[in-house]
């Protein structure tokens, strides 16, 4: 009877929803996953020509192109749909599996989530490893800036983010999470060689800074704070002339400022260490830079999402600064 069940569950791909043949919406999903053809052939173990057929065919049926053929391969607008809509066809029967006790016909479950660098090194962590423990999900996560997170969420490339948006992806909820405080340092021998003689407002627009990547602004909000670009004779530059360095990765962020390559923000919960040893020093101490966090998921009934949310909103509580209060009414 096993047997019988598990070989069913492996060709429900041949079944339709709606008239749209899953195989073919499991192929889409696979292209964009992959970000080719070809491997998305090798992960479904078929040929590159039967994933061409496929989604050719899904867009015969719907009237529209779905993926742009540029690598790797890009969703249009009716693709992100049809994605959304096939993740939730998987999420959907994996969770009705565990619940019929499949779990090893149709595998673990995996989630994709996507979160900001900073969030990763600090704070997020934790949150999957609880909700690991409990249910033993899988995770794939996608790194991004929180100010585009969201995006993702909308091409249907993650069911779940935490991003600086409060307002809701279409079919998705939204929950505040907390603020992420930032804090402007430098190595002390930094400090001493580019900033030392002048306020901080007129020598440090013109220093090096560190930046995770072209996405991120936080280094130009501080200076906005610190010398706003709107008062008469402010020394500030324009971001085309600024010099800055590119560091990808929180870790080498962080340990670029303090090896005293240039200025930058860096989290309250990673500053501690290096301020108490003496490897950074803190610029404007009243100046913080908070960044609002969300979580937003979609609307789905799925116990595996669920319990991620709720660790993920338990962890948030304990580690970052309570979210700001709401504007009075009026």
């Amino acid at each position: 009877m096993l047997g019988r069940t598990r070989r069913a569950v492996r060709e429900r791909g041949a079944a339709t929803v709606d008239g749209l043949p899953l195989d073919q919406v499991r192929t889409l999903l696979a292209a964009v996953d992959e970000g080719t053809f070809e491997a998305a052939a090798e992960a479904l173990h078929v040929t590159p020509s039967a994933v061409s057929q496929r989604v050719k065919a899904l867009e015969q049926r719907t009237g529209r192109v779905l993926l742009l053929r540029t690598k790797p391969v890009r969703p249009t607008a009716s693709g992100e749909v049809l994605i959304r809509y096939g993740r939730q066809l998987a999420r959907l029967e994996q969770d009705a599996g565990a619940e019929l006790g499949l779990d090893d016909a149709l595998g673990p479950a995996t989630l994709p989530i996507a979160v900001n660098a900073d969030s990763l090194a600090t704070w997020f962590l934790p949150a999957l490893v609880d909700a690991a423990a409990d249910r033993g999900i899988l995770f794939d996560l996608h790194r991004d800036d929180e100010d585009h997170t969201a995006a993702l969420l909308r091409q249907g490339r993650v069911m779940a983010a935490v991003t600086s948006s409060p307002v809701a992806v279409q079919g998705c909820s939204v929950r505040a999470l907390g603020r992420m405080r930032y804090r402007a340092m430098a190595a002390p021998r930094f400090v001493a060689r580019r900033l030392a003689g002048r306020p901080l407002r007129e020598a440090l627009p013109a220093a090096p800074a560190i930046v995770f990547d072209r996405k991120d602004e936080l280094q130009d909000r501080f200076l906005d704070l610190l010398a706003p670009r709107r008062a008469a004779g402010s020394a500030r530059l324009t971001a085309a002339t600024r010099a800055r360095h590119c560091m990808p990765s929180s870790e080498a962020f962080l340990a670029a400022v303090a090896a005293g390559l240039g200025w930058g923000m860096i989290p309250e919960a990673q500053a501690g260490p290096h301020l108490a040893a003496g490897t950074l020093v803190e610029l404007a101490a009243r100046r913080p830079v908070d960044v609002p966090l969300y979580w937003q998921q979609w609307k789905l009934d799925s116990p595996d999402l669920a319990a991620v949310a709720d660790a993920v909103h338990r962890t948030a509580a304990r580690t970052l600064s309570p979210p700001a209060p709401a504007p009075a009414p009026g």
